[in-house]
């Protein structure tokens, strides 16, 4: 797979200077583009578009409304890109706005109109979900007084743009404090986007809720009873994907919106295939339960693997794995494999690690097996 910082390229760079020499009289076409080509190389994607940025604030006007007038007359005229578009010769879109919504989040906070504007028509273009974030930082409730509006707008983009640059606990962006501590402003705005036409914008919503939920689950628990009531599919997978950290948590409230209740079961059987897993391969498991209710029960069936950490300690990470109707008194055999790959978010630890399941919130069962380094 091509690295994302790929995509901030020495070829986007000429193309953002062809673009800047249709617009800038006297552009220094050398100036700009070589500082910028010594350095790219070496850096990361953030680390890129921000570099661009930097030399983008050196050329473009100072005056902020002939700034954005340039801004604005590079942008590609189709008005439902995605980063995936790229840009070329009639406008710049995708990857390339990336270093444009850097110069408006770190130059436009002097004109709160002006530059939420120019994000709005931004974010047709490429997400502006990160460069809308210091404007909430600094002025929370101005921000929220023009956006209010935008959930009305026909562009999915600008009114997913409302859920998502709002959440508090964005992955890569900038956490906002106010709305970690208190989301309620956020709530009548999620509503009212709940139901959008585009599973686009939905799951924006869905994605908003779980990092509430991180901070109040209780409320985000409340929310979903609510929504839950009269809710068609496309609300149910909403609410579903919203709750997903609470369900394997197992939290009350969560688990009755969806119909379900503590399990009625006994654990027949859990089973790991092999207790040592070389480093590269796979943990093989086998779990048999049986119902000891006397209805039929609808469960949700996750397993938990205990890493060992640096100290020695176990560290639980829930997978989801299944969800099934269980008959009253009947059993079922699942089996299941784990891969111990390389990845980017886990250092992993050569020693005793544990697996348990987690059905409908409560854990059951708890075998231990190693994990060492490939041969």
């Amino acid at each position: 797979m091509t690295p994302f910082k790929n995509n901030i390229s020495l070829q986007l760079v000429e193309l953002i200077a062809d673009h800047l020499e249709l617009h800038l009289v006297g552009f220094d076409r050398h100036g700009f583009t070589a500082p910028i080509c010594d350095e790219l190389q070496n850096l990361e994607l953030k680390a890129r578009a921000q570099l661009i940025s930097g030399h983008l604030q050196r050329v473009l006007p100072a005056e902020l409304e002939h700034r954005y007038e340039v801004v604005r007359a590079l942008f590609h005229p189709d008005e439902d890109s995605n980063m995936g578009m790229d840009s070329d010769t009639t406008g710049l879109r995708g990857w390339g706005m990336l270093p444009f919504g850097m110069v408006i989040g770190q130059s436009g906070l002097s004109d709160f109109t002006s530059s939420l504007e120019l994000l709005k028509e931004m974010t047709k273009r490429c997400s502006a979900e990160f460069d809308i974030r210091p404007f909430l930082i600094a002025d929370q409730e101005a921000v929220l007084d023009i956006i209010q509006d935008w959930v009305e707008e026909p562009n999915m983009h600008v009114r997913r743009l409302v859920s998502e640059g709002t959440r508090p606990r964005l992955p890569w962006g900038e956490r906002l404090p106010r709305l970690i501590a208190d989301p309620s402003p956020m709530l009548p705005l999620l509503e009212k986007l709940r139901d959008d036409s585009t599973e686009y914008v939905r799951r924006s919503v869905a994605n908003h809720l779980n990092d509430i939920a991180k901070d109040h689950p209780d409320l985000v628990a409340e929310i979903a009873a609510n929504w839950m009531r009269g809710a068609n599919v496309d609300r149910q997978r909403l609410v579903r994907h919203a709750c997903r950290t609470l369900i394997k948590q197992g939290h009350p409230r969560v688990l009755s919106a969806f119909g379900l209740h503590p399990p009625k079961l006994e654990m027949i059987e859990l089973l790991v295939k092999r207790d040592k897993i070389l480093m590269g391969g796979a943990l093989e498991f086998e779990l048999a339960i049986r119902s000891t209710a006397k209805t039929d029960q609808n469960l949700i069936i996750d397993y938990v693997v205990h890493f060992l950490k640096a100290n020695g300690s176990l560290s639980a990470k829930v997978f989801k794995w299944k969800q099934l109707t269980l008959p009253a008194g009947a059993s079922v055999g699942l089996t299941r494999s784990h891969k111990f790959v390389p990845i980017t978010t886990r250092k992993y630890h050569f020693g005793i690690h544990a697996l348990s399941m987690r059905i409908n919130g409560k854990d059951f069962g708890f075998v231990e097996f190693s994990l060492l380094p490939s041969r």
